[in-house]
């Protein structure tokens, strides 16, 4: 036993290697290669103890910081190595001409390896890609839960972990949805029959959109009319979200509300049409000639069932298509609209459901909108003399001058009715509306100065102006217009 455990010795510290004037043994050998292993995984701790204890302090977001720890963890690496391989002897300069050769036979049989390893350095300092951002590469789509030298782990909205070569990220193109910001725009596809009213489609679509709570109403939701296509209308719904995760979540959510307005409203999504051409029509006419009487009432009552329950979805497509727009064409500014400006106002506008008793605009607040009673009721009072002014219903609208004239609130407004709805316009939205239609900012004006005692008992016009010229209360709206909206009405 003694003699076996000496040749084992003798063979384990035999000198078998010579590098640099340094000999080595297996022995010698082994114990170099246990220190780098374990270098490797000290420095992985340390390079995990920073990320946790101090990275996380100044709240660098994920990304960068699994970037700084695996430059960490490197560096460590290759620091420690140099420090192990030196002290053991050996002369690295000596390595450098090994080194060149074993390069080239890595190079040409290794090329993916390095490749990829290349690409994770350039992806780990470019920062074009970080862990925790929403991607799509092809067909695959998942957020980055990791990337190492080698490979990024990607996981998918099933859940599942795919390894993804970091060559592929460089090589082909990669949406990264939550590059620069964590805001997205998503576009949804909606097709209907011709006869579809436009603008009842519109305010759909936008309903449908803002009804979802993950939906920003900042920028707001747009209707995009894409093409005529065969068969049907095609439009886009076009949201911004700040979730880019929960994309397709979301997109599934909207196109269920969408599905559920178009068949509130009636709208119809056509079904693919197909020619049928008889080459032996007398044939047809024989086989439709033997049919029973029975068979006749049949299909006579089942058409007639057909036609009464379409006139019933078409007389409440009708009430519910002209609400709004009747609504709108009863304010005197909007009474002279066309079409096309109706369609641009309610896209801008958007629905907003208030409780019983809560305060849609405080007296002396900053005019920031104008709103119109679509159903429920609303007090109009005044906090200074503790007095109610004046109680509006479905149809009356309020807010607007103070917006149009930029002066304060003058009076509070809160519901008096549970589920009070109000269609809401903003001022941004009401200065891209005004700078787009000139004619109808131009119609505003009119009728706005119309409304001279209002403005005189706001003290922004002077009786004296308006006795000298009969255009003066003209005059003064559109420059105000002009002022507060950066419109140009009454200039050529």
């Amino acid at each position: 036993m003694d003699v076996l455990l000496t040749k084992l010795y003798e063979i384990f510290t035999a000198q078998i290697l010579d590098i640099g004037g340094t000999k080595f043994s297996i022995a010698t050998i082994a114990s170099l290669l246990g220190l780098i292993i374990l270098a490797f995984f000290v420095s992985r701790l340390i390079s995990e103890i920073i990320r946790r204890t101090l990275l996380n302090r100044f709240r660098i977001n994920r990304g960068l910081q699994e970037a700084i720890t695996v430059f960490i963890k490197y560096v460590l690496i290759t620091l420690s190595s140099v420090i192990i391989l030196q002290t053991a002897g050996i002369n690295l300069s000596s390595l450098a001409v090994i080194a060149g050769v074993v390069g080239i036979g890595l190079g040409f049989g290794l090329q993916n390896i390095a490749s990829n390893f290349i690409s994770g350095l350039v992806l780990l300092f470019e920062q074009t890609i970080k862990v925790g951002d929403y991607i799509e590469i092809g067909e695959l789509k998942g957020t980055i839960e990791k990337i190492s030298i080698r490979s990024t782990i990607i996981r998918t909205e099933d859940d599942l972990f795919v390894i993804v070569p970091n060559q592929r990220f460089i090589e082909n193109n990669t949406v990264n949805w939550s590059y620069e910001g964590h805001t997205c725009r998503i576009h949804i596809p909606v097709s209907v029959a011709y006869d579809t009213d436009l603008l009842v489609l519109t305010e759909t679509l936008l309903t449908a959109a803002r009804h979802e709570p993950r939906v920003l109403s900042n920028p707001p939701p747009e209707v995009w009319f894409k093409s005529f296509g065969r068969e049907s209308l095609e439009f886009e719904l076009l949201v911004w979200i700040d979730d880019p995760d929960a994309n397709e979540p979301i997109r599934s959510s909207i196109n269920f509300r969408v599905a559920y307005e178009f068949r509130a409203k009636g709208i119809r999504i056509p079904f693919p049409t197909r020619e049928i051409i008889l080459h032996n029509p007398k044939v047809l006419s024989q086989i439709v000639t033997k049919r029973e009487p029975e068979d006749y009432e049949n299909i006579q009552n089942l058409q007639t069932t057909k036609q009464t329950s379409s006139q019933t979805s078409s007389a409440n497509h009708e009430i519910d298509a002209s609400s709004l727009r009747d609504l709108l064409r009863k304010i005197s500014y909007f009474e002279r609209s066309t079409e096309v400006e109706l369609f641009a106002l309610i896209a801008r506008g958007y629905r907003k459901y208030i409780d019983i008793g809560e305060v849609i605009c405080r007296e002396g607040d900053p005019s920031e909108e104008f709103y119109i009673i679509l159903s429920g009721a609303v007090e109009v009072f005044s906090e200074r003399n503790n007095q109610a002014i004046a109680t509006l219903r479905e149809g009356d609208f309020f807010g607007e001058i103070s917006l149009l004239t930029g002066t304060p609130r003058t009076a509070t407004v809160r519901a008096l009715v549970v589920n009070t709805v109000l269609f809401v316009v903003e001022r941004q939205q009401l200065q891209k509306l005004l700078s787009e239609h000139k004619e109808l900012g131009e119609q505003i004006a009119v009728k706005l100065s119309e409304r001279q005692q209002i403005l005189i008992s706001l003290g922004l016009l002077n009786e004296e102006e308006l006795q000298r010229s009969q255009y003066a209360a003209l005059t003064w709206v559109r420059d105000r217009l002009n002022n507060l909206f950066g419109i140009s009405l009454g200039k050529n």
